[in-house]
């Protein structure tokens, strides 16, 4: 259930990484990606660091090129299925950088980020396929946003991204919402 723009059943943790979105555009568009800090490491509160600008660069050496930067998305689902939240709904999250989709560019003005933590080539878990359906059916519900409209972010960024990664299972995804009565037709 979504109030206030907020999922009843995230964990909210408020990222300083977020702005207001252009006045006059919907919010039609949910893009999934994938993150590991360090990459293929999960269970790990660097991920939630990294959002909050609270990292240490200086944890892990794979962290030297991320000093500085100012990311964040609005949801991440965790291994076990545990959602975090951290930025509302109606607010612009930080986390297609420069994307397209259908001719528009600028993803973060019209689009919901969804993050799942895990990398390119390790399979996620059944938990997080059950509460990614289960958030994006809320998603799609409260938002008026078309079934057809949900995108990996390689799909945005083509030549930049490779998220949610070649295991991440569409047909599964599709599969868990036409069981919730969703078809992407």
């Amino acid at each position: 259930m979504i109030q206030n723009h907020l999922l009843t059943a995230a964990r909210f943790v408020p990222s300083p990484n977020a702005n207001a979105r252009p006045e006059g555009v919907a919010i039609d568009l949910i893009v999934i990606h994938n993150i590991s800090l360090p990459a293929g490491c999960f269970g790990t509160p660097y991920v939630e660091q990294l959002f909050c600008n609270t990292l240490d660069c200086q944890a892990d050496p794979s962290f030297a090129d991320l000093q500085g930067l100012e990311v964040s998305s609005h949801l991440l689902i965790r291994r076990d299925g545990e959602v975090v939240q951290f930025v509302p709904f109606d607010q612009r999250a930080w986390h297609a950088g420069v994307s397209c989709f259908e001719g528009r560019e600028g993803c973060n003005d019209f689009s919901i980020g969804i993050e799942l933590e895990g990398d390119d080539h390790t399979p996620y878990t059944d938990r997080q396929y059950q509460m990614l359906a289960n958030v994006v059916a809320e998603l799609l519900q409260d938002y008026a946003i078309p079934a057809t409209n949900i995108t990996g972010h390689c799909d945005i960024a083509p030549n930049r991204k490779t998220d949610p990664g070649p295991v991440f299972q569409w047909d599964r995804l599709r599969r868990d919402l036409a069981q919730r009565g969703i078809q992407q037709d």
